[in-house]
This record gives structure tokens, C-alpha cells and sequence, in this order.
């Protein structure tokens, strides 16, 4: 039921329309952006594990809007689960979250805008994007020294996250990950709703999305989908199961293990289906740390008994695992991870640790189907070479490239 909900339980039909990458989205709901790049960044990652190798650039029109001089853009960036993309649909659900970043700012954020050189540098950098077209940050100079801090914003990119979270300016598109800004008035298509919503009918409709794209989970994990705060999800939560729109059942987690856990309405049919055993998934991908299969808090362990963990943040000494580390989704499992490195002048890529942590799996048959996956994979990130510094089993290494 999970995996079917998140586009996860099905082998990709082949060569992917920009139509298939919508629709791929608006089934999950948004994707999270990252800077990350030891291999594709986190939102490529997240469609190849659904659709195999595809035109990146395909996705990235649908928020460029340049395939179509009309605008034919369908997504945008805003926050969400954290900082995504979004199908266009979506737009006006946002705009009570602009508006309490523009009224009632957090502290830092009031703190800044406080100073009155900060609210002329504001007016500017409006003005200069409406005189002048799209920005970057790196359009402005700096105005001082930098100081070497990882949050050391220029003041020119302060203003500009300033104006782009209260809304008045939009990420138009995006040139080597730099965000380029205009006005929200240039960027969004005459088709898109202003309408605001209410906060409660904004929250109300990120909820029931995010179960529907979550397939199956306990009530409060519903939230982490989009990091909605419990606090103000609670009440609303309740409506929806008291108006029968999230449907109770009892899940069994194996052993003596039963929790109650919530389906959309919606998702009923789906859910006999699943019961029914007519969604056996049969895929075999590799998915980013960051995979919405991962938001909501604590699945990983009730459903598949993987402890799914990024550990870029950690000093090396103390990983587990490894750096960027792609857990490994085999039919129905989470079997395993890798923690991979691209080597883009050569083409090669190193698997610079790759683990099986499913003892009961046929490693032969496994080796096989990676196989076929990391073919693709190499393909997507046009890599002619694979490297397995260590495995865990030993073996395996060996197993997987003989079988490439």
C-alpha cells in the first residue's frame, strides 16, 4: 500500500514524457530540493527511483516554464516538507504561509527587518528585479567582507529569501542550483488561483494530500509529511477522521505488534486491492536519503525494519554507514544501502561502501536485479565504469559486477 502510493511498486514502462514527471509528482505531492551531489541531486534522484533514466531537463522545464513560450510552467519552489517543488495546483494553499512570514515573522527574521538599512536594502532589491528582469544573488555585490560563516548571507541574499518567503518574488528558474528571482507577477500563469484559502482550509488540504500520498500511517505521522506542526494539525486531524475522510485500521507489524493507522478515503479501493494481493510490487531502485517513502517519522522501522538515516552532517569518525548513503528497495524489502561517489571526468562510479542487510534474501537473485538497476543508474548519470571498494557481504561486490 505504501510503496504503491509512492509510484515505488511497479518497474518503470520505459522512455518518460514530461507528462509522466508531472503526474509522478503530483502523486507524491511535492519533492524536496538539496544541494547534495555526490551523484544526481536528492529531486533527479527521487524521479529516476520512480521512472528510470529520463531527460532531466524535462523537469526542469516544468519549472523554467522555457519549453513554452506561453509559460508553460506546472511547478514551483516554496516550502513545504522543506524547501520543493510543487505542482502549480497548489499555489494558493501556500499563501497563508507567506502571509504569516510577512505579518508574524519569526524572531531572527523580525530582528533583521527591524534595522532600517535592512528594509531600504528590501525596497531596492525589489525595485532593481522589477526595473531589471530575473536575478541572482550573485548579481549584487556583497557589500562587505564575507565572513566565512556557513550562514553568512550576503545582505542582497537576505533580502531576496525575505521577499521570496513572503511571496512577492518567485523562483523563476534555477542556473548551476543558483536561484534566479522575479516577480511573483512574471512567474506565475494567468490559469493559477489567487484564491487564500483559510489557514485551517490550507492545512486541511496538505493533510489529506499528504495521506494520500503516504498510502498508510499512524495519525500524527500524517504531519511529518509536510512538517506540519502536531500542535496545529491536531484538531483538524480529528475532523478528518470524525467525518470518515481518513479511515481507522488495525495494521499488523508483525509478532504481537498492532497499531492503528489511518487510509484515506479515497485510497479504500486501493487498500482491498493491496489486501487482495493485486499490488505485489516487483521493482528494484535505489532511492535518495531524502525519498518522500521517508517523511513520515518512524515507517521505516514499522513497515521494513530499516533504519534509514543521512549521516552527511556527521563527522566522519563517527558514520555508520557512509556519507550519502541510497537505501536499496527490492520488491517489497529494504535490503541493503550504498554509499556512492561520481566521478564525473572519468565516468566512473564508487560504490565506496555497499551493504546487504537482509539475511533471507537469495544474494544471487538480488545480484541480478541490482544489476539491471545499476545499469540504468549509470546510464542516468552517464557513467561507463563501476568501482565496489568494499561490500558487506564480501561477495557480493564480486556477485554484482559479474553481473552487470
Amino acid at each position: 500500500m505504501a510503496l504503491h502510493s509512492q509510484g515505488l511498486a511497479d518497474r518503470p514502462n520505459g522512455e518518460s514524457s514530461q507528462q509522466d514527471i508531472y503526474e509522478t509528482i503530483e502523486q507524491i505531492g511535492c519533492v524536496q530540493i538539496d544541494t547534495l551531489q555526490m551523484v544526481q541531486r536528492s529531486q533527479y534522484l527521487v524521479l529516476w527511483s520512480r521512472l528510470g533514466s529520463y531527460d532531466t531537463s524535462l523537469f526542469d522545464d516544468l519549472l523554467s516554464g522555457s519549453s513554452d513560450a506561453e509559460n508553460g510552467r506546472r511547478l514551483y519552489e516554496y516550502w513545504l516538507h522543506a524547501a520543493c517543488l510543487i505542482p502549480l495546483t497548489d499555489y494558493r494553499f501556500s499563501l497563508p504561509e507567506m502571509r504569516q512570514r510577512r505579518e508574524s515573522p519569526n524572531h531572527w527574521r523580525k530582528s533583521w527587518f527591524a534595522k532600517s538599512e535592512n528594509r531600504e536594502l528590501v525596497d531596492q532589491i525589489l525595485s532593481h528585479v522589477r526595473e531589471n528582469g530575473p536575478s541572482r544573488s550573485a548579481d549584487f555585490d556583497r557589500g562587505g567582507p564575507k565572513r566565512g560563516a556557513w550562514w553568512d548571507w550576503k545582505p542582497a541574499k537576505r533580502a531576496l529569501e525575505h521577499l521570496y518567503n513572503q511571496g512577492d518574488l518567485m523562483v523563476a528558474n534555477r542556473q548551476k542550483f543558483q536561484r534566479v528571482y522575479d516577480l511573483k507577477d512574471r512567474v506565475l500563469p494567468g490559469w493559477v488561483s489567487h484564491e487564500e484559502p483559510t489557514e485551517d482550509e490550507a492545512t486541511r488540504h496538505i493533510l489529506e494530500k499528504s495521506l494520500l500520498s503516504l498510502g498508510v500511517c499512524e495519525l500524527a505521522q500524517v504531519c511529518d509529511y509536510t512538517h506540519t506542526k502536531r500542535t496545529v494539525a491536531k484538531a483538524i486531524l480529528a475532523e478528518l477522521a470524525n467525518e470518515g475522510t481518513f479511515v481507522q485500521i488495525q495494521a499488523d507489524l508483525g509478532g504481537s505488534n498492532t497499531r492503528d493507522m489511518v487510509v484515506h478515503l479515497d485510497n479504500l479501493d486501493t487498500l482491498k486491492r493491496a489486501a487482495d494481493g493485486d499490488l505485489t510490487p516487483k521493482h528494484t531502485t535505489f532511492l535518495s536519503p531524502f525519498d518522500n517513502l521517508f517523511w513520515a517519522k518512524g515507517r521505516d522501522e514499522q513497515f521494513w525494519g530499516f533504519d534509514q538515516i543521512l549521516e552527511a552532517y556527521k563527522p566522519e569518525k563517527i558514520r555508520k554507514w557512509g556519507y550519502f548513503c541510497l537505501p536499496i528497495l527490492h520488491n517489497d524489502r529494504l535490503v541493503g544501502r550504498f554509499d556512492p561517489k561520481l566521478e564525473r571526468k572519468t565516468g566512473t562510479l564508487i560504490l565506496r561502501k555497499l551493504y546487504i542487510e537482509a539475511d533471507d534474501v537469495p544474494l544471487d537473485s538480488l545480484a541480478a536485479a541490482m544489476a539491471e538497476t545499476m545499469r540504468d543508474f549509470m546510464i542516468f548519470h552517464d557513467a561507463t565504469e563501476l568501482v565496489v571498494e568494499n561490500s558487506n557481504p564480501p561477495d557480493f561486490g564480486r556477485m554484482l559486477l559479474n553481473s552487470m
